[in-house]
């Protein structure tokens, strides 16, 4: 059960290897001076800027969907009309 509580940090490692590969994806295309390996060096480099934020609100959203699982812990309640001991009698 441990292990499964801590998974979506695990997350973490290829997000900061994602994030690595851009910063050097962008130092090559600062260097090169052929224009459309430039392009494509920001073009590659925000592809995975975006993976790695796909990742975090991945891992964002696993952490905040396990709060809500522990807090949902309990039984369902029945709703206020069809409980029976809420007849009014009249």
């Amino acid at each position: 059960m441990c292990m499964l509580n801590s998974m979506p940090i695990f997350a973490i490692v290829p997000m900061t290897i994602l994030l690595t590969v851009s910063f050097f994806v962008l130092l090559v295309a600062r260097k090169t001076d052929v224009q459309g390996l430039k392009v494509f060096g920001f073009v590659v480099a925000a592809l995975l800027w975006v993976c790695a934020a796909i990742m975090l609100s991945m891992v964002i959203q696993g952490l905040s969907g396990r709060r809500g699982m522990m807090h949902q812990g309990q039984m369902p309640q029945a709703p206020m009309q069809n409980s029976p001991m809420m007849h009014q009698g009249k």
